[in-house]
């Protein structure tokens, strides 16, 4: 596809690179087959080729309308059409600058749908503030409607952290803005876990959000900043000079939420022309992993600390598309856990996104319903085909979007972790 960058766009680091990644789409259309929006809506601007025309247009000069800016807004930025493409289109990156043009050629949103969005970006990112309204709304949660409800998990017992400074491998993990608040038995068994492994668990007491929920509401120098904030703190642990690392290195910077995953590896992409942090920026994504990219180092290990009660698990697994499309991790966890025993199956539209995606399911709610349902449906069938006990996921998102009064959701790091623990009492009661 060729395209005429308009004068304001030449020579920018924006333009450069929509000019380039819109060089490589064909507009065959393949992308429209996997497109969640494309399905529900039907039409061609709510679909990857669409949108992709529509940011070619500005870039060339047209300027952006309302009806632009809302067919960009319409996105999911599941990337699954990444996946699909033949001809290797960037589309995540082309659609964050789309919908920075759009934004600042459009007049100014509704004042009720600014202020969300604020809210959305400041409250959610604010630790502090997010753990105390989670709190205060699990206590009147029988109050509120069920749609609210949904958005306040009850979650699980969190239990207790091992001690720290017992292992000579020292690993990074970053606990998130509302994972911590939401359900905090994710990071907690995520350490329980690398613990038995022999490596010691480190987290940052300055970072924070991993900047993308700013950055995808379109306030992208926030988020930019929270980014920066975070290569400061975790620096000295990457150079092995915090006091916690006992003067070793951190092997790598653990992800128990894909969405946060996919942004940080992302870090050196992103920040590519910051003069200061571009280096580093690349030196983080570069030690940023999936816990299921680490986990399969340890299998032999881990194998022995389920024991055959793994055997008896059977569970349904949802891939956020932040693993599958955005990092393009396919079929590791699949093939961990069933190695351990564990009997692991998908439902039949795996591959399609839930429809939580962020700020997505508040932003869009209506769209982001019907593509729960959806899920939710071929989830439950999955799980009654395999007879499965419960479904797991690799991302808090999409964990708070599905539960359910039908089958428990939950992080598969809280499988394991329930499964060495079931394993080792029974050892110990054996004993």
């Amino acid at each position: 596809m060729q395209t005429q960058l308009a004068p304001q766009f030449i020579g920018t680091p924006d333009g450069t690179m929509a000019q380039s990644i819109l060089s490589k789409c064909v507009h065959c259309g393949f992308c429209t087959a996997t497109c969640p929006t494309y399905q529900l809506l039907g039409d061609e601007l709510d679909g990857p080729r669409g949108r992709i025309y529509l940011i070619k247009q500005i870039a060339e000069g047209k300027e952006a309308t309302e009806k632009t800016r809302e067919h960009l807004d319409r996105c999911l930025t599941c990337r699954n059409c990444e996946s699909t493409c033949p001809s290797g289109v960037d589309y995540g990156h082309l659609i964050d600058i789309g919908r920075k043009w759009a934004e600042e050629q459009t007049k100014p949103r509704p004042f009720m749908e600014r202020m969300l969005r604020k809210a959305l970006a400041n409250g959610l990112t604010n630790k502090t503030l997010f753990d105390n309204a989670m709190r205060i709304g699990r206590i009147v949660r029988p109050l509120m409607p069920a749609a609210i409800k949904q958005k306040i998990p009850q979650g699980k017992n969190p239990g207790t952290r091992p001690a720290a400074n017992l292992n000579k491998a020292k690993m990074l993990i970053l606990e998130g803005c509302v994972q911590p608040g939401m359900l905090p038995n994710i990071n907690n068994a995520s350490f329980r876990v690398m613990s038995h492994l022999g490596v010691d668990v480190l987290a940052a007491p300055k970072a924070g959000c991993c900047g993308a929920l700013k950055y995808h509401l379109n306030e992208q120098e926030g988020g930019l900043n929270d980014m920066r904030r975070n290569i400061d703190a975790w620096w000295p642990y990457i150079e092995g000079t915090a006091p916690e690392c006992q003067g070793e290195k951190v092997q790598a910077i653990l992800m128990n939420a894909s969405g946060c995953g996919v942004t940080i590896k992302e870090y050196g992409h992103i920040l590519k022309d910051d003069p200061i942090y571009a280096k580093k920026a690349q030196v983080v994504s570069d030690l940023c992993k999936d816990l299921v990219e680490v986990l399969p180092q340890y299998l032999e290990k881990l194998q022995g600390l389920v024991g055959d009660r793994a055997k008896q698990e059977g569970v349904i697994f949802h891939p956020p598309c932040t693993l599958q499309h955005g990092q393009k991790i396919k079929g590791q966890l699949e093939a961990m856990l069933g190695k351990l025993g564990i009997s692991i199956n998908t439902c039949q539209d795996s591959h399609l996104c839930c429809g939580s995606a962020g700020t997505y399911s508040i932003l869009q709610a209506d769209l982001s319903k019907q593509l729960k349902e959806q899920k939710l449906h071929n989830l439950q069938q999955a799980v009654t085909d395999h007879q499965a006990q419960r479904i797991v996921s690799a991302n808090v998102g999409c964990i708070t979007h599905l539960q359910n009064e039908t089958t428990p959701v939950e992080h598969w790091i809280e499988l394991i972790d329930s499964l060495i623990e079931k394993n080792m009492g029974h050892v110990s009661t054996s004993k």
